[in-house]
């Protein structure tokens, strides 16, 4: 069947994620057929090169042999129980090496990102009711956080696309300033910034800590805020601060984790622990879903206890599910016998070279780079920027979809010099294409296409 057909079908039967569907009277929705390292290829033969890793999912490329070989293995002894008074060999030795690589304790499974912020939520509450603090019932977050879709996750997102519609069920959250480092004044640095969101947060704290449960952040990158960049000291400052007015610090490692950063795990450039840490995305290398929730040790004490209510009752079907546990466990061996992080370091120094075109453009801001993630903001008049950018990409045999008026770049760890070269080229040759046309009716700077 041709690319027409199957975009009928889905248009009929699919509601898609993230998406106004009525664009897509006038935008195509692309059928895939089939992918491969970088490259994803549609019913009609065209290829497009993955440059934002299937949503941040696809650390080795799609199709890798390895993730493959251990799925297709453990379909052969099991290929799921459920989690709730059973264990397998796949989950416990994923708990193991997790544990290992963070230095936090039990792990628990969900099946996405949001469901690993609820997780955290939930635990973080009911962890200071078990403890005699009842009311520590509050939760702050960042500016322009994002920390998922579900009504706990939204609560403490503030990208108000996604949550205003459903500010009725929501607990809103407290806010604090996030230490963006583009927010510097003339003179600052991103140190200076992430030291005065610290102070701010501090003062919040200060006034607020006996109502407040946990202090959630995603570490180093804000990702649904433009892929916002900041300082580690703000880290460090934050570690403190929990430290010293008895506050969870839950990190969201959900985008940024397994190596995205630069280090395994983003917390790690500045040398602290959280209390929770959430992963999914990469945790598989985009083969299954999977999400996880480690965290202390005391944390998991507080609910060991003869009164069932005290127990943590949280569950999914698909919890520790056996397949996605082996393809955890396939990534974090590629990690170890690949020498990945001295692979992606290399790989970055390339890409940030082969990109100077780009950061030389007059209408390109804040050029940032952090690990394997790359972005850059434009100055343009167009409201419907985002949606002309994707669009132009896709034409050129590329999958790039700008958040606003911030272009990023967060490929699979495995790409060429030559594919590098071709998604600078097309990113340039993009640029010049929408900022001389004209902007669509009901364009919106702010919405994904």
């Amino acid at each position: 069947m041709s690319n027409q057909a199957w975009l009928e079908r889905s248009r009929a039967a699919v509601w898609h994620p993230c998406t106004q569907m009525k664009r897509h009277e006038s935008l195509p929705i692309i059928p895939i057929a089939s992918a491969d390292g970088v490259w994803l290829t549609d019913f009609d033969g065209k290829r497009y090169l993955d440059g934002v890793s299937s949503w941040w999912v696809n650390l080795f490329g799609h199709s890798h042999p390895r993730i493959k070989q251990a799925i297709r293995e453990q379909l052969d002894s099991l290929e799921h129980v459920m989690l709730a008074g059973f264990t397998h060999r796949p989950v416990v030795e994923l708990s193991e090496r997790l544990a290992a690589l963070s230095g936090l304790g039990h792990a628990f499974y969900g099946s996405d990102g949001a469901s690993a912020t609820e997780i955290a939520l939930k635990m973080s509450f009911h962890y200071w009711k078990n403890s005699g603090q009842p009311q520590k019932t509050r939760f702050v977050s960042l500016e322009n956080s994002y920390h998922g879709e579900t009504v706990g996750a939204l609560a403490v997102t503030d990208v108000p696309i996604f949550s205003s519609t459903y500010a009725d069920l929501l607990k809103p959250s407290l806010r604090a300033p996030s230490p963006d480092a583009r927010q510097a004044a003339p003179g600052e640095t991103a140190a200076d910034v992430a030291r005065r969101a610290a102070q701010s947060l501090g003062n919040l704290l200060a006034k607020r800590s006996h109502e407040i449960a946990a202090v959630i952040v995603e570490p180093l990158v804000q990702g649904a805020a433009g892929m916002a960049m900041y300082d580690p000291v703000y880290l460090t400052e934050l570690r403190r601060l929990c430290d010293q007015y008895q506050v969870h610090l839950i990190a969201d490692e959900i985008a940024v984790g397994f190596g995205r950063t630069g280090s395994f795990f983003a917390c790690q450039q500045a040398g602290v622990a959280p209390d929770f840490l959430c992963l999914s995305k990469g945790i598989t290398g985009g083969f299954l879903p999977l999400s996880c929730v480690l965290t202390r040790d005391d944390v998991y004490q507080a609910f060991y206890h003869d009164d069932v209510a005290r127990g943590f009752l949280h569950s999914h079907s698909y919890t520790g599910n056996a397949l996605a546990c082996a393809a955890a466990l396939a990534v974090l061996d590629i990690f170890e016998d690949e020498n990945v992080l001295e692979a992606n370091r290399i790989l970055a120094e390339d890409f940030t070279r082969r990109m100077q075109p780009l950061r030389q453009r007059p209408d390109v801001r804040h050029f940032r780079q952090r690990g394997m993630i790359w972005a850059f903001d434009v100055e343009t008049s167009r409201t419907d920027f985002a949606l002309a950018y994707f669009s132009a990409m896709l034409k050129r045999g590329c999958l790039l979809r700008p958040i606003g008026k911030t272009v990023y770049f967060m490929p699979p760890y495995t790409l060429s010099g030559e594919e590098m070269q071709w998604l600078v080229d097309a990113s340039l040759e993009a640029l010049d294409e929408v900022q001389a046309g004209e902007a669509r009716t009901g364009g919106d700077a702010t919405a994904l296409p």
